[in-house]
């Protein structure tokens, strides 16, 4: 009697080979053809030339706007401070009686570690509009007191690095506005007296360009009975001007401070907080991006629709079944190789661009700060989470021309559109759909962000998933 032999599908037995070597199948595929290699390679090099050509257009616009530290970049530090030595904890007292610039003018105290610009501090104004605020840093905004009219009696109290700020209309019944935490503040501050006044800023937006200009806003505030304890015998008030001013720091014009009968007279010109104009110089330099992009989607949407068009795609099918796991290594092949483009090509960017915006008066940001790093790595991911889409939307579309079509519209027609449309809408449009994830580029926060670095890259995930999604469910149910 001959035993029974049992049988087994060679089909099946291949298709229980491992993820890795079907991985290892589709990547072959990839760099075996020198069309779509050529085309990453030339996503990287049209990346590198577009921020060549930027840094090499650009110039000091001579406000400091490209300081070494992204970190006091984007940031307003003018108007005039009049200002004497704190040596520890310590009070500075004073009483705003006059004030002029218009509803958004600032004229109080302040507390702060140097006269070096972007350093931490904390001041305490009366504003025409808002009444009396508290704010410190760069990028935040401050507390509120009640609106009340002057004269105004203002009050900065340091304790390590605690400051808060209260305020009275008689001197004698005080109000507490807020306190802040001033990290990094020295031993040895300065304390004194500040005018300042937003510049007035004119936007234009338009299809596809966006002109802003603005001139130096100008204020003016007298202040009496200033004191400060402890005092340091025999020191004499400074001056710390307009930096970058009209006509500069040494003309008279920038501003200035004078005192008569016990009462100090500021004038300046210029702002201290967050420059919500400011250019953001990591994403200009990155912008190159945008037309990179289009050679990683082209190739990506070709490593699909080339075995559709070629009728391979059987053959690929019938060497893995299972053909979820096929859509899953093409995926992780295309992200993989763009997501190496990417890092190639805004590592490159960054360095290469460098030389050149030091030759034009511009200090370039470094790659070490934490903001421009998440640009520099979060592009990188940009380019790998595109190509994902791009596969995903081939296998939808099966056809070339149509799945690159739509893939770039939906990338940059957002943006595109949203600078000819009123801020509201722009900023509705840029969150909903996938242009949301070029969000990752920015370092700045400007008046017109429509939505945060990562909550952007996480919109453009949520549509990457969706159309794989759809994907898969479209390659079981659809004939190869």
């Amino acid at each position: 009697m001959t035993a029974a032999t049992s049988y087994r599908s060679t089909v099946q037995a291949e298709a229980r080979d491992g993820f890795g070597r079907l991985l290892l199948a589709e990547w072959t595929k990839f760099r075996t053809v020198p069309r779509w290699v050529l085309a990453v390679g030339a996503s990287v090099a049209l990346t590198v030339l577009v921020a060549l050509l930027t840094a090499a257009g650009s110039a000091s616009s001579g406000t400091g706007e490209g300081t070494a530290d992204p970190a006091r970049s984007g940031i307003f530090d003018m108007g005039h401070f009049t200002y004497q030595p704190l040596e520890g904890d310590g009070t500075v007292t004073a009483r705003v009686t006059a004030q002029e610039g218009g509803a958004r003018a600032k004229a109080g105290l302040m507390i702060r570690g140097s006269a070096e610009r972007g350093t931490p501090y904390a001041a305490l104004a009366v504003t025409p509009g808002d009444g009396v605020r508290l704010q410190t840093g760069y990028r935040d905004g401050g507390a509120g007191g009640g609106p009340g009219a002057l004269p105004r009696w203002l009050r900065l109290t340091r304790s390590g690095t605690t400051v808060t700020g209260y305020e009275s209309p008689d001197g004698r019944a005080w109000s507490r506005v807020g306190s802040v935490r001033l990290e990094g503040l020295p031993r040895s501050a300065l304390a004194g007296m500040f005018v300042a006044a937003p510049d007035d800023v004119v936007v234009e937006r338009r299809f596809g360009s966006e002109s802003i200009s603005g001139e130096p806003a100008a204020a003016t505030a007298a202040f009496d009975r200033v004191s400060m304890v402890p005092a340091r015998p025999g020191a004499a008030w400074q001056d710390r001007g307009t930096p970058g001013g009209p006509g500069g720091p040494a003309e008279p014009g920038a501003g200035g401070s004078t005192l008569s009968g016990g009462t100090f007279t500021l004038s300046g010109y210029g702002d201290i907080g967050p420059n919500a104009f400011a250019d953001d110089l990591t994403k200009t330099i990155l912008t190159g991006v945008l037309i990179g992009q289009t050679a990683i989607v082209a190739a990506a949407v070709l490593f699909v629709t080339s075995e559709y068009r070629r009728r391979t795609l059987r053959t690929t099918f019938a060497a893995s079944p299972r053909r979820g796991r096929v859509l899953a290594a093409k995926a992780l092949v295309a992200g993989l190789v763009s997501l190496a483009a990417g890092l190639a090509a805004s590592c490159g960017a960054m360095l290469l661009a460098r030389p050149m915006l030091r030759s034009n008066g511009v200090a370039p940001p470094p790659l070490w700060d934490a903001a421009v790093l998440r640009a520099v790595l979060g592009t990188a991911a940009l380019l790998g989470v595109i190509a994902v889409f791009a596969v995903a939307v081939a296998v939808i579309v099966r056809r070339s021309a149509p799945a690159i079509t739509i893939v770039l519209l939906l990338l940059l027609v957002p943006q595109i559109v949203a600078t000819g449309l009123p801020l509201s809408a722009a900023r509705w449009l840029e969150r909903l759909t996938p242009a949301a994830g070029f969000a990752i580029q920015q370092t700045v926060a400007r008046f017109d962000r429509a939505i945060g670095p990562w909550a952007g890259f996480g919109v453009l995930c949520a549509y990457t998933a969706l159309a794989l999604a759809a994907a898969a469910f479209l390659l079981r149910r659809r004939d190869a």
